[in-house]
């Protein structure tokens, strides 16, 4: 009999957060098994809720201010204080999400990640010595260069003039004066969780693979493909540490994709970028968690061929087969590729009937409590089957 059950998602984007997500998964698990043992563990990937999260689990704190936002209008944003008050969590998506983009304004060559170096030096300001920030749900593709100009850079053109925000402009990138960049920097671990898959340029390269979710044609695809080319040149030149620790190859080296380029641009001032999850989920003892369930469940917005490439059930599957435990994911949507994530034993689209994207997004938390009860009855008549019985 599934009695202990662990609950593992990650948000639903510009839907549920990873907490909300892991509510509804446990009201629909509870429909079924109303004694179960749940443990809920809800999961940041750097995205959206990074900060609250790991404020919440260290015993910190979230610092509210004001900031510019990706469309260049000033929002109110935190970073978080852990526990210790040595290390502060910069939430790009806090500042720069997609979700913070107006759907009539998602042109990714326009938004800017000048919000986000705003937020560094706000944490600079604490006298922190550690400063992680998680990439994820960006709604950006500048390459990190509103960051770098908010911390002191100037971008200048061919004619001495700086650029204005955003990404179609790295195309006019002449030179990067660093002279006037916080001083702090140096004084600080600056740490980037991020997907290591995502790669800055070529093919593979975060305007080709992320540009279209953004709201980029096909044309500005193209366009901000050719200015990361040339920004990745420019700072490699023109600003990048020589310290053999951190990320050299702004091109592709690994994470340097991360958040439309923000990986590449804090690269180059020395940050080391790490695989989100090694750095994310040191404070939750997940594998501990994991062995002592009977089922694991875990959820996302999409489950498809770019899961296993560094998302959420992935990871969740690949430790819960550690412990020999099974895993059932819950998703938005299933696209090409669904039946293929290691370590998933079971999956299930949460739309019991097809409906406009609006609704769903309304309508995502009931959806998903109402799929978990689905899904857990099956099982449960599954497993009570004789063995060969007929169904």
């Amino acid at each position: 009999m599934l009695t202990r059950f662990a609950v593992a998602p990650s948000g639903f984007k510009e839907s549920l957060s990873a907490q909300a997500a892991a509510d509804a998964i446990a009201a629909g698990v509870r429909r079924v098994v109303p004694d179960a043992e749940v443990d809920l563990i809800p999961l940041v990937d750097g995205g959206e809720g990074t900060a609250a999260a790991l404020a919440a689990s260290t015993g910190g704190r979230l610092v509210a201010l004001p900031a510019t936002g990706p469309v260049g209008e000033p929002i109110g944003t935190h970073f978080a204080l852990l526990g210790a008050r040595d290390t502060a969590v910069v939430e790009m998506a806090a500042v720069a999400g997609l979700s913070l983009v107006p759907r009539s304004l998602r042109d990714p060559g326009a938004t800017t990640t000048y919000g986000v170096g705003e937020l560094i030096r706000a944490a600079l300001d604490t006298g922190v010595r550690r400063i992680l920030v998680g990439c994820g749900d960006s709604g950006t593709s500048d390459g990190g260069a509103g960051a770098l100009q908010a911390l002191g850079a100037r971008l200048l053109d061919v004619d001495g003039f700086e650029l204005p925000h955003g990404g179609r402009e790295l195309t006019r990138l002449h030179r990067i004066d660093p002279t006037g960049l916080d001083p702090r920097l140096a004084e600080v671990e600056l740490l980037v969780a991020c997907n290591p898959y995502n790669v800055l340029c070529g093919e593979r390269g975060v305007a080709r693979v992320f540009g279209p979710q953004k709201g980029a044609t096909p044309a500005q695809v193209e366009e901000l493909s050719a200015g990361l080319e040339n920004w990745a040149y420019v700072l490699t030149r023109d600003v990048l540490t020589r310290d053999l620790s951190v990320t050299s190859d702004l091109y592709g080296g690994p994470g340097t994709g991360a958040s439309g380029g923000l990986g590449a641009g804090l690269a180059a001032l020395g940050a080391r970028l790490l695989p989100r999850f090694d750095v994310l989920l040191d404070h939750l003892d997940l594998d501990a968690r994991l062995a002592r369930a009977d089922l694991v469940l875990t959820a996302e917005g999409a489950l498809d061929h770019q899961t296993p490439r560094g998302k959420v059930p992935a990871e969740v599957a690949r430790r819960a087969k550690l412990h020999g435990r099974p895993v059932l994911a819950l998703a938005g949507t299933l696209g090409k590729g669904a039946h293929t994530v290691p370590g998933v034993d079971a999956f299930t689209g949460i739309l019991p009937a097809p409906m406009a994207l609006a609704e769903a997004l309304v309508r995502a938390s009931e959806l998903l409590t109402d799929a978990t009860e689905r899904a857990l009855r099956m099982i449960l008549l599954g497993a009570g089957l004789p063995r060969g019985a007929a169904v």
